[in-house]
């Protein structure tokens, strides 16, 4: 009687994982159609912008194939890397991009800690609080910020407007809000028994943090930190409002403002110069991707 059970039973579980089988197959061919959909969509443009870099003015404005380079040039290449202007505007954004993440990370790593560990009242409220100030849009950040530094300079004669290192002090409130969300959720995922354990052992609040989680934290730092300098590499609108001059503007308002006069653009040199800017946040994202993932998605779970 068992053997027939077993029998009746094993051609049904056989169909079943045969089935299972055929489905998953199914699943991932359709997943790689879309992902090949995906990845042809948003590899165009990149794409186009390198064709477009190796092409001389006059092959660009000629009613060619654009998708062709017939006579391909690295003049465009060289006149930037080999330009005054350029390597300035990279300066300036490299230095206010590494002094905005030293800034953040100051700020974010010690205010996520005592929100998501030190617990006071109202500190659920004021770490909603924070992420929601990240949602107001900095097209309407800057205008009450550029009020603030033109009536600063009023009362002290003190023109913090058309320098480069004002975005260093501008840009945290765009990064500062969103690295101590993302920490908030890294470190609450972290054990309670660490910290307990630490606390036992007669370590100060601030021991704490910087010799357990620090390193524990290190893979969501890294995320807060990538974003921090993403966001600061590539801002567009605050570097428009707040600087004017050629030798104070960063790399995105640089790059439009030089190389588009009046009706004349120079689309070679244009597509260049985003290739090249775009070009470090694309290293750090190749090699700390892994990292970042991990980080932003740490905070989905509690350990």
């Amino acid at each position: 009687m068992t053997s027939m059970t077993i029998d009746k039973a094993g051609p049904s579980r056989k169909a079943r994982i045969g089935s299972m089988s055929r489905d998953r197959k199914w699943a991932m061919r359709w997943s790689y159609v879309f992902l090949t959909l995906f990845a042809i969509f948003f590899l165009f443009p990149p794409i186009y912008m390198f064709i477009t870099s190796l092409k001389t003015s006059a092959e660009i404005s000629a009613a060619t194939n654009p998708w062709w380079v017939y006579n391909p040039t690295l003049s465009n290449y060289t006149e930037l890397l080999t330009s005054n202007q350029f390597l300035t505007f990279f300066r300036n954004s490299a230095l206010v991009s590494i002094f905005v993440v030293i800034i953040t990370m100051l700020i974010s790593i010690p205010a996520a800690f005592a929100l998501a560990r030190m617990r006071f009242w109202g500190s659920t409220t004021l770490a909603t609080g924070v992420f929601l100030t990240y949602l107001i849009p900095d097209t309407l950040l800057f205008i009450p910020l550029f009020k603030m530094f033109a009536t600063f300079a009023q009362w002290t004669g003190i023109e913090l407007i058309n320098h480069w290192w004002v975005l260093i002090f501008v840009y945290p409130t765009l990064t500062v809000p969103f690295c101590t969300w993302i920490m908030i959720g890294y470190f609450a995922s972290i054990p309670k028994e660490l910290d307990e354990a630490a606390i036992v052992d007669g370590a100060s609040w601030t021991q704490t943090l910087l010799r357990i989680f620090v390193p524990v934290a290190l893979p969501g730092i890294i995320a807060a930190t990538i974003f921090a300098f993403t966001v600061s590499w590539a801002q567009f609108l605050y570097p428009l409002a707040f600087t004017s001059s050629v030798d104070q503007q960063v790399l995105p308002t640089g790059i439009i403002t030089t190389l588009i006069k009046g009706d004349v653009f120079n689309w070679g040199q244009i597509m260049t110069g985003a290739l090249l800017g775009a070009a470090p946040p694309l290293i750090i994202y190749a090699f700390l991707m892994d990292y970042y993932i991990s980080g932003l998605t740490a905070g989905a779970t509690k350990g």
